[in-house]
């Protein structure tokens, strides 16, 4: 509410655009979380403050966006996840920056352009090997839900007519019980200049229905883990080995099982969030500038038996469909997180002007999600374990703190979240790595108390100034919102870097440098 309005007044509640494409689940959370539906027959066409939908934006809708809209795609975001565009920006960091850094991304070719440079190598590793095979995997640049891929080990017979990428294949999996399985990360972007990256805790395990057997590459159930074809497998209600029924699992089942086995999850989570960060540099510099809009990835991961991560690809507008109970759970609170992160992030900071014109009501973003046991920033944590408090504290009446307050002054909830944030110190866990093995250690973390933040966070970001030319207004990111947790910016010098045009050199010196203090092997 303003400031001159009196206190009982009555504001309408927030409104939500959707067209045919937007998924059933987000329409259903925002009703639940009492947004109204957009009508155009019955509201002005700019009366409404988020519009999702699984396409994108064209140029001219975010030039018109208006202080009180949120729109759920950046611009230019394809050159992260077409399968050809991502390799290209993903080589070109390896050049300049060293393989090492990217050594998450399989050897890949894009095609056809690449072809001599595949059948150089193909012929040369044949060579080298002798008898034994070497695997490839060869997937549509622009399809999706496991279309047109080819698992091959002889290149005879294929013919690249269509833009395509040819990737080592990744032949020694991590397996649960015989079964491949790959991660569904949810990773949102709030903005790209300056760049704000958050990764929800919580996420999706998907297995493939047949066992795992390289002497058979046609077999799709045992070697893609997509949903799309392996619910329709004859093996998907079946009860199989450790996996169960059906073929997907919570992400923190999945880490709970791997901490049973002796996994050093933190570690292998730094490594996630390394990779995630890495990532999205690669391509953000080429994003243009868009205000009022965010973006949810999905970062398709595979762990090997060395528990190393690979990066697979990277998903544009990830599948909300619900499809199991395990798609229920993670999904439907994942549409809450969003909500709560994208207010979080300046949806209510717009004004006086813009709150009158959006006619909002801070009241029904956070009051459903308190009556479904959602009030406080230690609820449903995935795998707490990762990070511990320590006894250093701040002021709980800091700038940040005040910033909550006045953004949703009559939300207890955005109040808890900022006084949990600023009243305790997270440090970044400088323990020394072991070498990773196939057989796998435990390493737990002690002390019962338990905050749902990743690794990568030290402290929180702090202010810097921006060059004139480019005025910067935003303001500091919240260090979490639900199971989303800020992983970039991660300190001071990369906030600064963030917000100075981008400066992706000192973001990738400040990212080596944590990493040499997380595994200094």
């Amino acid at each position: 509410k303003t400031e001159d309005e009196p206190p009982g007044a009555t504001l309408k509640p927030l409104v939500f655009r959707v067209d045919k494409t937007t998924p059933e689940v987000v329409q259903s959370v925002l009703l639940e979380r009492g947004w109204d539906k957009f009508d155009e027959q019955e509201r002005n066409v700019e009366d409404w403050n988020l519009y999702w939908r699984t396409s994108s934006f064209r140029m001219i809708e975010h030039i018109n966006v208006k202080p009180w809209q949120r729109l759920n795609h950046h611009p230019g975001t394809t050159t992260l996840t077409r399968k050809d565009r991502l390799a290209r920006h993903l080589q070109r960091m390896r050049r300049m920056y060293g393989a090492a850094l990217y050594e998450f991304v399989p050897e890949t070719f894009i095609m056809p352009s690449d072809y001599t440079k595949f059948i150089a190598e193909y012929f040369k590793e044949k060579q080298t090997r002798g008898a034994k095979h070497g695997y490839w995997i060869c997937k549509p640049a622009e399809l999706s839900r496991g279309r047109g891929i080819m698992i091959f080990s002889d290149i005879k017979d294929l013919i690249f007519s269509d833009a395509y990428i040819v990737q080592k294949y990744i032949c020694n999996p991590l397996l649960v019980g015989r079964y491949k399985c790959d991660l569904r990360l949810y990773v949102c972007v709030t903005g790209f200049k300056p760049l704000t990256i958050y990764v929800y805790q919580e996420g999706l395990v998907r297995f493939a229905t047949e066992k795992f057997d390289l002497h058979d590459l046609k077999n799709y159930y045992a070697h893609l883990t997509n949903s799309s074809i392996n619910k329709s497998g004859v093996s998907y209600e079946k009860i199989k080995e450790v996996v169960g029924r059906g073929c997907k699992w919570t992400l923190s089942r999945f880490f709970s099982y791997l901490r049973n086995g002796d996994v050093d999850d933190l570690l292998l989570w730094q490594k996630i969030n390394h990779m995630v960060i890495l990532t999205v540099l690669a391509v953000a510099p080429s994003v243009p500038f868009a205000a009022n809009c965010f973006e949810l990835f999905g970062f398709d991961i595979l762990i090997d038996d060395n528990l190393k991560p690979w990066l697979l690809e990277v998903n544009h507008s990830p599948a909300l469909s619900l499809d199991c109970s395990t798609d229920v759970s993670v999904k439907r609170k994942l549409i809450h997180d969003i909500i709560e992160l994208i207010c979080l992030n300046g949806l209510r900071s717009e004004g006086k002007e813009s709150r009158k014109a959006a006619s909002g009501n801070p009241d029904p973003l956070f009051s459903r999600g308190a009556k479904r046991g959602r009030g406080g920033p230690h609820t449903h944590l995935p795998y707490g374990s990762l990070l511990r408090f320590t006894g250093r504290t701040h002021s709980r009446t800091g700038p940040a703190t005040e910033k909550a307050v006045s953004t949703c002054p009559t939300c207890p909830r955005t109040i808890r979240l900022r006084e949990t944030a600023n009243g305790q110190d997270v440090l970044l866990s400088t323990r020394e790595a072991p070498k990773i093995r196939a057989s796998l250690r435990v390493r737990r973390t002690p002390g019962p108390t338990l905050i749902p933040y990743v690794s990568l966070i030290q402290s929180h970001p702090c202010k810097t100034k921006s060059p004139p030319s480019v005025p910067d207004t935003s303001p500091e990111p919240d260090p979490h919102a639900g199971n989303f947790v800020l992983i970039f910016p991660f300190n001071e010098a990369t906030s600064g870097a963030s917000r100075n045009g981008l400066n992706v050199r000192r973001i990738i010196q400040e990212l080596q440098k944590l990493v040499s203090k997380q595994h200094p092997q």
